[in-house]
């Protein structure tokens, strides 16, 4: 036992001072890997969690080696608030670093701050109360001032260990949501409780200094997450937004771990870690080295269909291995090969309507045309109207079996532009094309070409004199309205409808038209124009600014080809 400016020093004090000093040694050193933590509220809250524990350990370096009582009631004091900080600390890392967003609301902020303020208030005024500690001279183990706890500490404690489960639960929860072991979690958080044992046992037993030991458990936690544990609490935070299965590879392709979902769907990953990806599951691993390439899986007697896309897992700055993201695109694939069969099926028809049905037709309007420049009758103009809407019925099919049923690139137009261009197009008579105002919004340009000159053909073909194009005024859209007689309200769905006709038509326009907007992603209403004829309002269109891309709308058009064949 040595005596040194009045403090007697034994190998009891050293150990004391020797842990609490190696707690906040280990606090600072950790401050320099906050850099491997990348969310930046998780980055906050794990440094006010480093310095709020950092501090408390050196408040009870200076509480045990300074002999004037004062300075050690100080420091004391200095721990009791640092100390409560690190549990709003610890509180704000659990949040951010789960997802959620109680560590941003403004309620639980000002909740915290009074909570804070009430406890302080408390702990700083023990003097007056005398109801948080009292203060002795005691021998054992060593000469040192004693604490004995009274009824306020042992309610803070427990306010303060509560408050901790709570964020102790939102990590768990991760865990167990996000499928990964949680024994590295639940060992760590063992270390932070670990302290309230020797709390206790210090207020009985003459072995243990009468002292709050949480600095060491807070500096445990810490150091396991930045420096143990760092790649598995990432690999975790990254899956906790991930629903889908996720795969942790080295570098060398080592399974580094492994989500439940991806353990679900792949059951030959379950106690893989440390084995190759190759040797376990070969299909994914030959997906992870093509990456961007469908895999199909038969699950439950029925195909499955997964993206697979790889992406660079970090700890800071370091590339440490791959995210593997199994993405479940069933629903989107099967769409996707019905569409390609059904444009298949559509071609093979194009192909009968080209060559079984236009040739026919072609002779008989040739021979039509040489009877009628012999003998003339009101039979053989008839014929004639007859071959045209027949004509007209073969071209909107071979259109729609051409073209299928969805767009092509979508590109920004000018509604004013595309009005004008297709209304050039239409044999429209003596009627007249009226542009009420311009916009512009991404489409396909001959699709909308075709909208625009259906509706227009429809309106002129039932009797209209006017047709009025322009843009919605509550929402992002556009209509065509004409003066005709208008489509009566029982009427305005099956006219949609592919074969239905108000009149002479193909029973196909309309119909082609809710298709190709279907498509695009609009939607289609029919109502009553001011003039008493149709209006057909196209809303949900997505609007753009009209230089986006660098090209001009009406160069757009024209390079789509605007004056080519319907």
């Amino acid at each position: 036992m040595l005596s040194t400016l009045g403090v007697t020093v034994s190998l009891p004090l050293l150990v004391y001072v020797g842990v609490f000093l190696a707690a906040a040694l280990a606090c600072i050193a950790s401050l320099t890997r906050l850099s491997t933590i990348e969310d930046d509220d998780t980055r906050r809250g794990m440094a006010g969690l480093l310095v709020a524990s950092g501090l408390w350990a050196i408040s009870h370096v200076v509480f045990l080696v300074v002999p004037v009582t004062a300075v050690r009631l100080a420091a004391y004091y200095v721990g009791l608030v640092v100390g409560f900080a690190a549990v709003g600390a610890w509180l704000y890392f659990c949040s951010a670093y789960t997802g959620r967003a109680l560590h941003r609301n403004t309620t639980y902020r000002r909740i915290a701050v009074a909570i804070f303020v009430v406890v302080v208030a408390v702990k700083l005024t023990n003097p007056i109360h005398g109801l948080y500690f009292t203060t002795t001279a005691a021998t054992s183990p060593f000469p040192h001032l004693a604490v004995e706890h009274r009824l306020f500490h042992w309610l803070a404690m427990g306010l303060s260990y509560a408050l901790a489960a709570v964020g102790g639960f939102m990590l768990l929860e991760l865990f167990t949501l996000t499928g990964y072991d949680a024994r590295a979690l639940t060992f760590l958080l063992g270390l932070t409780g670990l302290p309230l044992l020797f709390d206790i046992l210090g207020r009985r037993s003459a072995v243990l200094v009468d002292m709050t030991y949480e600095p060491l458990g807070v500096a445990a936690f810490a150091v396991g997450v930045l420096f143990v544990f760092s790649e598995r609490f990432q690999a975790v935070r990254l899956a906790g937004d991930i629903a889908d299965p996720v795969v942790i590879l080295g570098e060398s392709g080592t399974i580094r771990d492994a989500n439940e979902a991806a353990v679900e769907l792949f059951p030959e990953l379950e106690g893989a870690v440390g084995d190759r990806l190759e040797n376990r599951v070969p299909v994914l691993a030959g997906e992870v080295a093509q990456s961007g390439e469908v895999l199909e899986l038969e699950r439950d007697g029925e195909p499955r269909y997964f993206h697979v896309s790889t992406n660079p897992f970090t700890v800071g700055n370091t590339r440490i291995g791959r995210m593997v993201l199994v993405n479940d695109i069933t629903r989107e694939e099967r769409y996707r090969r019905q569409i390609e069969q059904q444009n298949e099926r559509l071609g093979q028809l194009a192909g009968v309507i080209s060559h079984d049905l236009r040739n026919p037709l072609n002779v008989a309007s040739g021979r039509l045309e040489m009877a009628r420049e012999q003998h003339d009758s009101e039979n053989l103009a008839a014929v004639a109207g007859s071959l045209e809407r027949m004509q007209r019925l073969i071209e909107n099919l071979l259109t729609m079996a051409r073209q299928g049923l969805d767009v092509g690139d979508k590109q920004p137009v000018s509604l004013a532009t595309a009005a004008e261009k297709a209304w050039s197009t239409v044999g429209t008579a003596e009627a007249a094309l009226v542009v009420e105002g311009d916009m512009t919004f991404r489409a396909d340009p001959d699709r909308l070409r075709q909208v625009l000159e259906n509706l227009f053909r429809n309106a002129v073909e039932h009797g209209g004199n006017a047709v009025t194009v322009g843009p919605l005024d509550e929402e992002p859209g556009f209509f065509v309205a004409d003066d005709g007689p208008g489509i009566p309200p029982e009427r305005r769905e099956s006219v949609l409808e592919f074969g239905e006709s108000g009149g002479d038509g193909s029973g196909l326009g309309l119909a082609i038209v809710d298709t190709i907007a279907e498509a695009h992603g609009w939607s289609l209403t029919i109502t009553d124009a001011v003039d008493g004829g149709a209006r057909f309002e196209f809303t949900d269109v997505e609007l753009t600014r009209a230089d986006e891309g660098g090209t001009a709308p009406t160069d757009m058009w024209e390079a789509a080809g605007g004056e080519a064949d319907r």
